[in-house]
């Protein structure tokens, strides 16, 4: 039996990753799930007020960091990219309870890499090395 209840706040760090056709995704930190709507202001001639409406809606990218593992799908996807290959993916960020059930996801539609990189090498660190993705998505919905 799970221990958290319907009312109970979600915690941060219990999630997954899914991306389509990558499978190894197992990942230490996301930032990005951002949905932000323009706002357009009009005027006429004879109201003294502004009026505001809705306008186009953009949603940030989405940064993805895991331990270095030396795999390369992640970097072959990019990889693609510079080479003037656009692979196009679709994918899910999943909030998970404690026994790792889903309790929701975001999913993000045609995303692709825009940048990747790893984190600084230093021989006074002994810290674990950081793989980094950027992906920018046109979408996002909660599912």
């Amino acid at each position: 039996m799970p221990n958290r209840r319907e009312f109970d706040h979600m915690v941060n760090h219990n999630f997954k990753v899914e991306i389509e056709g990558v499978t190894v995704a197992s990942f230490m930190e996301v930032s990005g799930l951002e949905s932000v709507t323009e706002v357009v202001e009009t005027s006429d001639g004879d109201d003294l007020l502004v009026r505001k409406r809705p306008g186009r809606t953009g949603y940030s990218n989405i940064v993805l960091q895991r331990g270095f593992t030396g795999s390369d799908e992640l970097w072959k996807w990019h990889k693609a990219v510079t080479d003037g290959r656009v692979e196009r993916k679709s994918g899910s960020i999943i909030l998970c309870d404690d026994t790792g059930s889903e309790i929701m996801r975001y999913n993000f539609f045609e995303g692709w890499p825009c940048r990747w990189k790893i984190s600084e090498l230093s021989a006074r660190d002994r810290g674990t090395l950081v793989e980094e993705i950027e992906i920018v998505v046109e979408k996002i919905e909660r599912a």
